[in-house]
């Protein structure tokens, strides 16, 4: 019994120090910056693609260097 126990102490004795190691956190964290990011461009680009923004965004352009 007492080498049950031994082997279950040092088992949650691992697994505690587990939880507290926060290695890898950051770069985690950066990753999912990254995803984020890449999501919001790829949305971007869709609405960019669309003939209605394009129309709007072409109409701007005109206006602004039209010299009246």
């Amino acid at each position: 019994m007492s080498k049950l126990r031994t082997t279950l102490r040092t088992a949650r004795h691992d697994v505690r120090a587990l939880l507290r190691d926060d290695t890898g956190a950051a770069t985690a964290e950066y990753a999912i910056a990254t995803m984020a990011a890449v999501a919001f461009a790829s949305l971007l680009v869709v609405i960019m693609r669309s003939d209605e923004v394009r129309g709007i965004l072409t109409d701007l352009i005109r206006r602004a260097l039209t010299v009246e």
